[in-house]
């Protein structure tokens, strides 16, 4: 760097500059095409010490690897407590299904134990089934539990399982040779009977008299109405096919074995145990079975009566009884009569 003192003094233009203490620079004077004045340097004594920077703010972003990574959001509700307050939420939803299973299982906690408490009785009931209390109406519930009724379009099944045995036998002669294999076995048969929940639109006419609605009282403020609900539906239908009844063959064992004093000897058994396959076997036992469940009253009465108690709560837990309670009615009686005619 060169000093104003080393330059010629006729040819230097320049204007006057010090340092002050605050070591601003700023000019003094204007400048001059004279001889130049020659000002003493102001010595500015120097720091010696570390420089102490101002502290910069954190950045809201941070920068890892090279990847912009955004500060992570801080959760308003807590999870537990989010999770919390939808347990709350089911719970006061299905209050009446949850207090009946506690008592369920509190009942049965006490009888393992040997304790005979009375507990409270709640009945199991879903939200769907409520009455809307507090409302009044002047809709016709006949027809639109009518309309429920007529949407029904699967039948009612009553399955009922039963036992019975049959003989299978085969008897061939071989010349003068008496051949002849005879075996008893056991076995568990299924059996369905339906009912017609849905006979049409001719069945359910007001002349027939199937369908009967009586509203014994108009829902009040606060206060549900009431009503009773009869219908009369076809008889239920005994197994109409061979198809209708199956065989549990895993179920069947032979429990006795009869033959000739021929058997088995290579004759004999060569011509008669292929006649004993499982196939063969099968087919008998269904025919047998399909024929029971049609003609022995040990069978056919336990399969319509299990058809019937399944007609009558489908028709009430599923169409009857939900209807009538969105309309603002309780269901106090509902009963179903069988046609006599086939």
């Amino acid at each position: 760097m060169r000093h104003a003192e080393d330059e010629d003094e006729d040819t230097w233009e320049d204007e006057t500059w010090y340092l002050p203490p605050d070591r601003t620079r700023y000019r003094t004077a204007p400048r001059q095409t004279g001889p130049r004045q020659t000002v003493p340097r102001q010595t500015v004594p120097r720091r010696t010490g570390p420089r102490r920077m101002a502290p910069r703010p954190e950045p809201s972003r941070q920068v890892i690897r090279g990847q912009l990574v955004r500060p992570a959001r801080r959760r308003r509700v807590p999870r537990k407590l989010a999770w919390g307050a939808g347990a709350v939420l089911v719970a006061l939803i299905f209050r009446k299904a949850v207090a009946w299973a506690v008592l369920a299982a509190l009942s049965a906690a006490l009888h393992l134990v040997g304790l005979n408490v009375r507990l409270p009785h709640v009945a199991l009931s879903w939200p769907w089934q409520s009455v809307t209390a507090g409302t009044t109406t002047d809709v016709s519930v006949g027809p639109w539990v009518l309309q429920k009724i007529e949407g029904i379009s699967r039948p009612a099944l009553g399955t009922e399982n039963f036992n019975f045995t049959f003989t299978h036998k085969v008897s061939k002669s071989i010349g003068i040779w008496p051949c002849w294999y005879s075996s008893t076995f056991a076995t568990t048969g299924h059996a369905s009977a339906t009912v017609d929940l849905n006979p049409g639109p001719g069945w359910w006419a007001p002349r027939t008299g199937h369908y009967r609605l009586q509203v014994l009282s108009r829902p009040s403020t606060g206060i549900p109405g009431r009503v009773r609900v009869a219908i009369v539906l076809p008889p239920p239908q005994l197994p109409q096919s061979v198809h209708d009844v199956t065989v549990d063959d895993t179920m069947s064992h032979p429990i006795d074995t009869q033959h000739s004093w021929t058997y088995p000897g290579l004759g004999c058994g060569a011509l008669i145990r292929p006649q004993f396959s499982a196939a063969v076997l099968y087919a008998q036992a269904q025919n047998l079975a399909f024929a029971q469940a049609k003609n022995n009253p040990k069978i056919t009465g336990p399969l319509i009566k299990a058809a019937e108690a399944q007609a009558a709560l489908i028709i009430k837990n599923n169409f009857v009884q939900p209807t009538v309670n969105a309309l603002g009615y309780t269901l106090t009686s509902f009963t179903i009569d069988w046609s006599p005619g086939s």
